[in-house]
């Protein structure tokens, strides 16, 4: 059964101000698990001390693509292996990786030399979409079929967020069915139309079918459901309380 974590952007507001304090927090609110979107300077032995005594393991980290790069790979990697985290996540490419079909064939073969290195390194190495890997390119072509179909499926896999593949129009359980054991982690947040804009909002008060795609991951071995939220009414740590009571409520019914 995979396991609940938070992407800490949700709460980027606090761990920008106190990372740390913002860890204990979330352990204290019931998650099992964070994922990195950044570690805000902090020494990795003293951020898996406080991990450990906030009874929080590692979901993935976000990590910047210049990070995942030349010899800059190896160090991202050191500290992630001293905190525990054996995934690694690239979160979005740099605009000159998807300007066009030909910038993601490109983008796929740095990917797919990062998910080499990472194997090689005893780490998983995965890809988190947005919106854009959705648009069409021309000729019916996606970025996002070219990322997954120019990669090899032993060196990078698929960190699914399902609010912006629906954001882009595009069935999540769909995708989470034809792409299988390639789907390790799922971004889970939900989604409501205010004003004719499409906005995140906690679990349980938007569209997905929250239920469902916890359903259908557990089917394909999905490891992670990470929640995620971006936008907020008050403050994003009640948001984050809220998130995980109502998701753990909506996988028991």
């Amino acid at each position: 059964m995979g396991k609940i974590a938070i992407q800490l952007y949700s709460v980027r507001e606090h761990t920008s101000k106190d990372f740390l304090g913002t860890l204990r927090k979330l352990g204290e609110m019931g998650y099992e698990a964070v994922q990195f979107a950044g570690f805000f300077d902090t020494p990795a032995e003293e951020l898996k001390q406080v991990m450990d005594q906030a009874g929080l393991v590692a979901a993935g980290s976000h990590m910047p693509f210049a990070s995942l790069t030349g010899d800059q790979l190896e160090s991202s990697l050191a500290y992630n292996r001293t905190i525990g985290n054996n995934l690694i996540i690239c979160p979005i490419l740099p605009d000159e990786y998807r300007q066009d079909e030909g910038a993601y064939y490109r983008a796929a073969e740095e990917l797919n030399e990062i998910g080499r290195r990472c194997k090689e390194n005893g780490f998983t190495f995965a890809y988190h979409n947005h919106d854009m890997e959705f648009f069409d390119l021309g000729n019916g072509k996606r970025g996002f079929d070219i990322l997954f179909e120019e990669t090899d499926r032993e060196y990078v896999k698929m960190e699914l967020d399902c609010y912006w593949a629906t954001h882009a129009g595009v069935d999540p359980l769909q995708t989470i069915k034809s792409y299988d054991d390639l789907v390790v982690s799922l971004h889970i947040k939900d989604m409501t139309i205010e004003n004719g804009e499409k906005r995140s909002i906690e679990i349980g008060k938007g569209t997905l079918d929250i239920k469902t795609l916890w359903q259908t991951g557990e089917n394909v071995g999905v490891n992670w459901y990470v929640i995620e939220q971006e936008q907020f009414d008050g403050d994003p740590l009640a948001s984050a309380k809220e998130n995980v009571v109502n998701l753990k409520e909506l996988i028991k019914s």
